[in-house]
């Protein structure tokens, strides 16, 4: 094949490395990104650097923000005495869309995962520990809403075993049918993890 825009092509490549985009999707953005007008495209470049430029952690729970502390910490009609712990910033996106949980968050920033070299040390459960012994904002609970995965499950035991030496109550979000979904559509290990779950009706 003749490459007739080298431009192009290296547009291509990059586009595909995103997640989720294969090279026939990376061909069909950067087309459409040529015939739009020179003040769209040049929009979104802009919004692009701006979102590494601008965007930060938060100091206290460690969610991407534009300001510090994010809008969460800074909220005083927060409860001060929830901590929710997730894995990733994206998590707290997803939670906060359930309109559920009034609380704190804490983000790991992954999980204890011995395979890829991820220990205890290279996530945020120091900074966890900190808050917890801070007695300005004490805390009364925690919630572990990690991924129901290997390296969650190893993490949450790990972060639980650490609070026992504290005067807090660790709680776990619940895992099992989601709903609107029949039985026979459910893997065994959902289905084991719903049973040993179950609550009084």
């Amino acid at each position: 094949m003749q490459i007739t825009s080298e431009v192009l092509e290296r547009a291509i490549e990059e586009l595909a490395k995103l997640p989720g985009t294969g090279r026939k999707s990376a061909q069909r953005i950067a087309i459409h990104l040529l015939k739009q007008s020179d003040e769209r495209v040049l929009t979104l470049a802009d919004s692009l650097v701006q979102l590494k430029k601008s965007v930060k952690r938060c100091s206290v729970c460690g969610t991407i923000t534009d300001e510090d502390p994010c809008s969460i910490c800074s909220n005083q009609k927060r409860k001060t005495g929830v901590i929710c712990v997730v894995e990733e910033f994206q998590d707290v996106y997803i939670i906060e869309k359930t309109n559920e949980f009034r609380g704190r968050y804490h983000v790991l920033g992954g999980t204890i995962s011995p395979l890829d070299n991820i220990g205890p040390d290279d996530i945020r459960i120091k900074e966890l520990l900190d808050r917890l012994a801070d007695e300005d904002e004490p805390v009364d609970e925690v919630i572990l809403a990690l991924n129901p995965d290997a390296e969650g499950e190893a993490t949450s035991y790990y972060i639980n075993k650490l609070l026992l030496n504290y005067d807090v109550n660790v709680t776990r979000i619940a895992y099992g049918i989601p709903m609107g979904t029949e039985l026979e559509f459910i893997d065994e290990a959902t289905l084991s993890r719903a049973f040993a779950s179950r609550t009084k009706f």
